[in-house]
């Protein structure tokens, strides 16, 4: 009898890691779909084309920054919106925004001055998409491509769509992260940044 109820407890037990586990497996491989799913290629336009900031240096931009900026500018000169949101807020001690410094590139690399707005809110994704949501909805505006990393496009899909928006994801792979080895850090910090976030909201 008490080797029965032994191996009953041994089976809740797995049973119980398991659940954890699968949860976390699963939500890997939505993060792994999602990263090599580029809705550009079948979504032709959008009312905006919205770059999620990234650290940057007293108003020089990342090089991961840098590579989501032309990923935007691309996309900008393609005709798929007529403007680009550089999104993002400052740390304590920074001269700059994410935003502004974002905004300053592409008007470094030749958009027009009118097709690119700052949106320096925000110390966190949801924050700045916050802010961005606000943005948009005063003008009517709701569709959106969003440009970040790969490893972000479930994540900031999920915020954007539960903020209102209609957002379809066109990440950028040239970023700091050359190869798949360093790319392994963001896809595991992203499986939990996603369950944190269906969790309790943030």
């Amino acid at each position: 009898m008490a080797a029965t109820r032994r191996r009953v407890v041994i089976i809740l037990a797995l049973i119980i890691l398991a659940i954890p586990l699968c949860l976390i497996l699963a939500t890997g491989v939505a993060v792994w779909n999602a990263a090599h799913t580029d809705d550009a290629s079948r979504v032709d336009e959008a009312d905006a084309i919205v770059v999620l900031g990234a650290a940057q240096y007293q108003g020089e931009p990342s090089p991961v920054f840098q590579g989501r900026l032309d990923g935007a500018a691309v996309l900008y000169e393609q005709g798929r919106a007529g403007v680009v949101l550089v999104i993002g807020g400052a740390l304590p001690g920074d001269r700059s925004t994410e935003a502004e410094a974002g905004r300053d590139y592409l008007l470094e690399q030749g958009l027009p001055d009118g097709s690119v707005v700052a949106i320096p809110e925000g110390n966190t994704t949801l924050e700045s998409l916050t802010a961005t949501s606000e943005w948009m909805h005063r003008r009517d505006m709701d569709s959106v491509f969003l440009v970040s990393d790969p490893w972000h496009n479930l994540r900031i899909k999920r915020m954007a769509g539960d903020l209102g928006l209609t957002p379809y994801v066109s990440a950028t792979w040239h970023s700091a992260a050359v190869s798949q080895e360093t790319r392994v850090p963001g896809y595991l910090r992203e499986i939990f940044a996603y369950l944190y976030y269906r969790a309790v909201g943030r």
